[in-house]
């Protein structure tokens, strides 16, 4: 599951959301290192021959790409949301992978939380409310996560309401 929702008491708790990411770092070094072994298997047959220096950049700059590609993807997903949730306030810090992180607070008592089933930009749209103010809870969740999440989270606020 990509979140952790801690309580640390009855009327405290924190809220960790990431994106998937299903190449690590060995991953990554292995598909590189596969992909390298597998273009250089047809090199082989033409060491020696002026045809080599006319396939060795393109077989150098598709692997290029591909390094390039998932490096660019990797820096994508380093996309993180912390939410804390006590009495006094809801605080959500949503740091992006380019650009400014963003943040919203809200009194507990106000905070509405709605789940988009259809007819939002994604199924399952989970959103947030209070402050003035709307934002999207785990947009890179898949669907059933962020129902999960929804549940989860309805309960943590109906009981930091109550104690308010």
């Amino acid at each position: 599951m990509p979140y952790t929702l801690t309580r640390t008491d009855e009327t405290h708790a924190r809220l960790r959301a990431w994106p998937h990411n299903a190449l690590n770092p060995r991953g990554f070094v292995m598909v590189i290192a596969l992909t390298a072994a597998t273009l250089a298997m047809p090199l082989i047959a033409v060491l020696g021959s002026s045809v080599l220096w006319g396939l060795l950049p393109f077989a150098g700059l598709a692997l290029w790409g591909l390094w390039y590609g998932l490096d660019r993807n990797w820096k994508d997903r380093a996309i993180l949301e912390e939410m804390t949730l006590d009495r006094q306030a809801v605080h959500l810090i949503r740091t992006n992978p380019r650009g400014p992180q963003q943040e919203w607070r809200a009194d507990p008592h106000w905070v509405s939380l709605r789940l988009v089933a259809r007819g939002g930009p994604v199924e399952n749209y989970l959103i947030l409310a209070g402050g003035g103010r709307e934002v999207e809870l785990g947009a890179f969740l898949t669907p059933g996560e962020r129902a999960q999440l929804h549940e989860e989270l309805a309960a943590l606020l109906m009981r930091l309401k109550s104690y308010a």
